[in-house]
């Protein structure tokens, strides 16, 4: 689930100093907005271009995979600005939505005065990360690679304006007087702090890492930048590690060559439900069990599973599917807010399903083979899949179907037909990466490619005009996603630093019980960690710690990897605090307060499924062997 735009208040007619920062945003704003929206354009050629020169005429291009890599870092920190520009960095927007206007101005304010603390305290140490890169020339190109680190500075740079620029046009002055001084107040506390905090050894953790977290968190600072604020503070503070070393972490974070996936997913995303594949997928699946008690609950459960996971974000995937059948469901008399909890239980059951972002994540953080992950994600998504369709069926067993038309089987064989491109689209995807035809990275520029000939040549439907809209939006959610994935990084590292995670090891290995104890634990954990963070920082933090320990306690890789992300997932679609539920009800436009009643019945179906996937790890490991 992906940052809610900001709650602010409305906005006021801009005067004086806020008109002309109003100006000075959109000009500068419009001319990033331009350049990222044109580098994942040229990160689709020039991979699409790999792929071709090594399949069709076998002379591999042996510069593609490092000018990919440089301008992918462009990419991500230009993709962090636009998402700070349009407020839509993740963040946890549970407390902020609770408070009075006044106390919600104040935390607004904060969220972006303590995002411009940060990029201040950081910034000279990037400039510096980048001036040391000078020195070193890449393989391939030869050319210094400090035109790739300058990315770093030249994004926080802009981060900065974009910041400032935010503040100025806030429309009310107390707020942002109030948020700045607290800020500043809370910086000098802890510079003052300091020569304090040195002797407390590592008590500090908990004073950054739980304290300062959870404070940036839940007031609503960007968990990037919480993160960020968090690290920053226990290295500059408490240990003598020159800060140009967070920056270089942060840069390793953000510079896996998986990760470009993540963009090129986004933007298939974005693609199929333009190009009509999704609602041909969707009409196809209504034609067979429209009829059936519940039958378009069925419907929107085995529409989830096979749209999820391409365009990498769970709401983008919900909005392709939520608008083509909630107006349908509800003239059948299924309640809004059954609909918005079935939605949100679905975006936790697909999660493993290939190619998911988190597990390209995971692939990327802990060296697990992201073809066995591809493999094994399946089989667990049907197994909660069908512990949701027994609460369907349970909810359904007495509605009225008397007014519901059957289709004939030749209705059925011509939308089988109308559907048969776009339902085979994820299992090209698959096999590509399965068989060993393309990288994780590579094999989205073949469905990129495969969509639009579908949507010129088949379903006819390709506007041209909405283009430069999805690939700004597919930089906007990219930066916040890979900027996440950075400060992550930059936090574990300092966690491995202090001894922490072998200090964790030591106590998840000696939890009674062995395996099963080892697992239950995590799920427990998991689910906790994925209803404050959401998922992919979750598993950046505390992937490459636990990994390891799963394997020493006998618990085979691939299986734990479904294990924890689905209890991620359970956390992240479960009310109170669980973002991913939020997202659904914006989408369907139906007030939170009524899906309360609807979604524990399918909550708990997915705890039982995921006992059940814990309890088999056949489910996860059985077709690794084929």
């Amino acid at each position: 689930m992906h940052g809610h735009a900001a709650l602010s208040p409305a906005p006021l007619p801009e005067k004086g100093i806020a008109h002309l920062a109003g100006k000075l945003d959109r000009a500068v704003g419009g001319f990033v907005e331009a350049v990222a929206a044109a580098l994942v354009l040229i990160e689709i050629v020039i991979l699409g271009a790999g792929v071709t020169a090594r399949y069709v005429f076998h002379k591999p291009l042996i510069w593609s995979d490092e000018l990919a890599s440089i301008l992918f870092l462009w990419l991500s920190m230009l993709g962090a600005v636009v998402a700070l520009r349009r407020g839509e960095h993740m963040r946890m927007t549970g407390l902020v939505s609770r408070v009075g206007p006044g106390a919600r101005s104040l935390l607004e304010a904060l969220a972006i005065t303590a995002s411009i603390a940060f990029l201040l305290m950081i910034l000279p140490h990037a400039l510096e990360y980048a001036e040391e890169e000078r020195f070193i020339v890449t393989p391939a190109l030869e050319i210094t690679n400090a035109w790739r680190a300058a990315a770093i500075p030249v994004g926080m740079g802009l981060m900065l304006l974009a910041a400032c620029f935010r503040l100025l046009r806030f429309g009310s002055l107390r707020p942002v007087l109030l948020a700045l001084g607290l800020t500043v107040a809370f910086v000098l506390l802890f510079w003052l702090a300091g020569p304090m905090l040195k002797p407390l050894g590592k008590l500090n953790l908990v004073v950054f890492f739980v304290g300062v977290v959870a404070l940036n968190v839940f007031s609503g600072v960007p968990i990037a930048f919480s993160f960020a604020l968090a690290t920053f503070g226990y290295l500059a503070l408490t240990t003598a590690t020159p800060l140009i070393v967070m920056v270089g972490r942060l840069d390793e974070g953000m510079s896996h060559l998986i990760l470009l996936a993540v963009p090129l997913f986004i933007f298939l995303g974005a693609l199929i439900e333009m190009t009509g594949m999704a609602r041909a997928m969707i009409q196809f699946l209504a034609s067979l069990l429209g009829h059936v008690r519940g039958g378009l609950s069925y419907v929107l459960v085995g529409a989830m599973y096979l749209v999820s996971g391409i365009s990498g974000s769970k709401i983008a995937d919900m909005a392709a599917i939520a608008p083509v059948l909630f107006p349908e469901m509800q003239k059948r008399g299924a309640k809004p807010g059954d609909l918005v909890a079935l939605l949100s239980a679905t975006g936790a059951q697909t999660e493993t399903i290939p190619p998911s972002i988190v597990l390209i994540t995971i692939g990327s953080v802990t060296g697990v083979s992201i073809a066995a992950l591809f493999t094994g994600g399946m089989l667990p998504g049907v197994v909660l899949g069908v512990a949701l369709c027994f609460v369907i069926w349970w909810r359904y067993r007495g509605e009225d179907l008397s007014h519901v038309a059957r289709y004939s089987k030749r209705e059925i064989g011509k939308l089988a037909l109308v559907a048969l491109p776009a339902v085979s689209l994820p299992f090209v995807i698959r096999a590509a990466v399965v068989e060993g035809v393309a990288t994780a990275t590579e094999v989205s520029t073949i469905g990129i490619a495969y969509s639009v000939v579908m949507g010129l040549l088949v379903y006819r439907q390709f506007d041209w005009r909405r283009l430069p809209r999805m690939l700004v939006d597919t930089a906007s959610l990219t930066g916040a996603i890979i900027f996440i994935v950075g400060c992550a990084t930059a936090m574990a590292w300092g966690l491995t630093q202090s001894g922490f995670s072998q200090d964790l090891a030591k106590i998840m290995a000696a939890v009674p019980g062995g395996t099963w104890g080892f697992l239950a634990i995590s799920i427990v954990a998991f689910i906790i960690l994925g209803s404050v963070l959401e998922g992919i920082p979750a598993i950046v933090l505390f992937g490459p710690l636990l990994f390891p320990i799963a394997k020493q306690v006998g618990v085979h890789e691939v299986h734990y990897a479904m294990v924890v992300i689905f209890a991620m997932g359970i956390g992240l679609f479960a009310p109170p605090f669980g973002v991913g539920y939020y997202g659904a009800c914006a989408i369907s436009k139906i007030n939170p307060d009524e899906g309360l009643k609807y979604i524990w019945g399918y909550m708990l179906a997915l705890l039982i499924g995921l006992v059940v996937v814990a309890a088999v790890p056949w489910i996860s490991t059985g077709f690794l062997k084929f």
